[in-house]
């Protein structure tokens, strides 16, 4: 995300986590009054003590956390189970806290609500009820009761950390490790050998490929195939048959009218340079810097161009480009001065809590409605499909009557009738997608499923809605080489060419380490070298990965060849080309920044240490429990 854009309703979150430090939850804690301490209900998913947490819980949890926003279905499991757990930690932090005798004061949670929400008071005189909840509601899209709660989780789990953390130190060794791992270089020649990229090479007889398939037969079975009569009724045609009126048009034009309603905006780009964590004097030197660049930027320098090679912010890949923002979107800082500038215009240097900007707009639009000819064809495409859709229905209704009264109707008859396109998919494979009549869940169950000459119902994909008769089966059974013959001759090229790495790669390094130039050694065998950036132990080297995977190559000398390395079925032989070793001045300079994030990193590693050791003693207690089977429906929906 870009660092100058944070949505004033995730404020809570942000704020909480400053405040909390790095916990690595990242949803909000939701609470919620539980009725029932009976695990085995039918929407218990689990038990804290006495309290319960249901099905209906974690969906709040979870549509709380994610704002609403669209899941990947692949994802659910994984959102759920991670809503699910945030509301068992919170629960058993309270259930910890009152064993413990730790609560959060009144006076407590008033200060920090004042922190949190300082427009709450005129002076020392509170704003009224009515205005907070207005306020609180607009900027954390909660009510009072849950905004208070969460505040109250939050600081509970604040006094539990400190308790946790506040003997943790960072000793000299540890700073400076911390500092070797970010800041010793070194650039490496190297070579990775792919298999893909020698499968050409693998010569392969007809004696060869017969000993290869005898040896592998139980890998080759040719699974049930089906041929398929269907008849579409194809969505693009229904659409033709849906005219819209411009009376439509107007209807629906008047009846959405706040879609239509534009807010002011600004088409932004910036320059970030950081100053978080950073002390006065480095952020002196952050802002002369900035300063430098701002003077570019003013006086003809490519703005987009200082952005890519200056700005620390994620958007500099896009010259800075940040798109359109509309007020209330920004931190005010940053919000003043994109909205008060004309357009065309750079700022001056903006401060914010992440550091300076310098800021472009690029474009204004002033808050306005668009008129009709505007969206004209946006809503014309949206009435088409609405019609289409109602005409759809009607239709497959009317079909679906037709098979139920005709029995095994011809597919052909039938779609004649109706208007359908018709088509036959040879030999179809359960596995195989089918293009030609769309996606749609139990299209291929129902092909599967059907006896031949039954005629399916209507099925409603996304090309618009189907008909299917099975009209021949291939049953299963063992292949013969013929009908595998190019699956296996791929199968037989794969597994000497990994073989061929391995050996090509073993030859590159004894070549190189018996004091051939490496470069010429790699020509020889048929391999490209090519040279990495110069990389930290935290770096990574494109085709190749993390520099994890080289921890050798730190404290080999310039020069030398190391063994060759596997990824995966590629293997990646290397040589240290250059090593640039830590410089004592730069660690001077900033070992107190480095002692804070290795302060922070042990923090956070005892926390979840105390997190995990909380969780397994209330279950080896008894005082959590989950219902396993309402868990697996939760988290795994059919």
């Amino acid at each position: 995300m870009w660092d100058a854009l944070r949505e004033k309703k995730i404020g809570v979150r942000i704020m909480l986590g400053v405040v909390v430090g790095i916990l690595g939850i990242g949803m909000l804690l939701y609470l919620v009054p539980q009725g029932t301490n009976d695990l085995d209900a039918a929407d218990t998913v689990a038990q804290v003590g006495d309290q319960t947490i249901t099905v209906v819980d974690v969906q709040n949890q979870l549509s709380k956390s994610t704002r609403g926003s669209q899941i990947p279905p692949a994802l659910v499991p994984i959102y759920t189970q991670q809503a699910l757990d945030q509301l068992v930690e919170q629960k058993m932090l309270a259930l910890e806290a009152e064993r413990m005798g730790l609560r959060v004061s009144d006076e407590e949670h008033a200060d920090f609500l004042k922190k949190l929400v300082p427009t709450a008071f005129t002076g020392d005189t509170f704003i009224g009820m009515d205005r907070y909840s207005a306020e609180v509601q607009a900027r954390f899209q909660m009510s009072v009761p849950e905004f208070e709660t969460e505040v109250k989780d939050a600081l509970l789990q604040q006094k539990f950390q400190q308790l946790v953390t506040d003997g943790i130190t960072a000793s000299d060794d540890e700073v400076r490790e911390e500092f070797r791992r970010e800041n010793e270089k070194i650039r490496l020649d190297y070579v990775v050998i792919k298999p893909e990229d020698l499968q050409s090479k693998v010569e392969v007889s007809d004696a060869d490929l017969q000993a290869y398939f005898d040896k592998n037969k139980a890998m080759y079975v040719v699974p049930e195939r089906r041929t398929v009569d269907y008849a579409v009724l194809d969505m693009a045609q229904l659409r033709q048959r849906a005219p819209v009126t411009e009376d439509d048009e107007k209807i629906y034009y008047q009846s959405h009218i706040d879609q239509y309603k534009l807010e002011d905006r600004a088409h932004i780009a910036h320059i970030l340079f950081k100053t978080v964590g950073m002390t006065d004097a480095e952020a002196a030197e952050v802002k002369k810097k900035a300063e430098d660049v701002l003077s570019k930027a003013k006086h003809g320098g490519n703005f987009a161009d200082l952005a890519k090679q200056y700005s620390e912010d994620t958007s500099k890949d896009k010259g800075g480009d940040l798109g359109w923002i509309v007020r209330g979107q920004t931190v005010p800082e940053f919000e003043a001065a994109a909205f008060s500038l004309p357009k065309g215009s750079i700022s001056d240097l903006v401060k914010t809590q992440y550091g300076f900007h310098i800021i472009q707009v690029i474009d204004r639009e002033q808050a306005r409605t668009q008129t009709l000819d505007e969206v004209k064809a946006s809503i014309t495409n949206q009435l088409q499909q609405e019609k289409a859709e109602q005409l759809g229905e009607t239709i497959s209704t009317q079909i679906a009557d037709e098979i139920r009264r005709s029995g095994r109707i011809p597919i052909d008859e039938l779609a004649k009738k109706f208007n359908m396109t018709t088509g036959e998919a040879k030999l179809v494979e359960a596995t195989q997608p089918l293009p030609e009549l769309g996606t749609a869940p139990g299209l291929i169950d129902t092909i599967f499923h059907q006896r031949p000459g039954d005629v399916s119902a209507p099925i409603h994909t996304d090309l618009g809605y189907v008909v299917l008769s099975v009209k021949d089966i291939q049953p299963s059974h063992p292949a013969t080489l013929a009908e595998v013959r190019d699956r296996v001759m791929s199968d037989y090229r794969h597994e000497k060419a990994v073989e061929m790495a391995k050996t090509r790669a073993d030859e590159l390094a004894k070549r190189a380490k018996s004091g051939e130039n490496f470069s010429a050694a790699a020509q020889a065998l048929g391999l490209t070298m090519k040279t990495s950036d110069a990389i930290s132990r935290t770096g990574s080297i494109p085709d190749v990965g993390s520099a994890k995977q080289f921890p050798s190559a730190f404290t080999m000398p310039v020069g030398q060849t190391g063994d060759p390395i596997p990824l995966g079925q590629n293997w990646a032989v290397y040589r240290v080309a250059q090593h640039d070793p830590i410089n004592q001045d730069d660690f001077d300079k900033q070992k107190a920044k480095i002692e804070e994030q290795v302060l922070q990193r042990k923090r956070q590693t005892a926390y979840d240490l105390f997190r995990t050791a909380l969780k397994t003693r209330l279950q080896q207690e008894g005082l959590l429990q989950y219902n396993a089977e309402n868990l697996k429906r939760l988290t795994n929906p059919a």
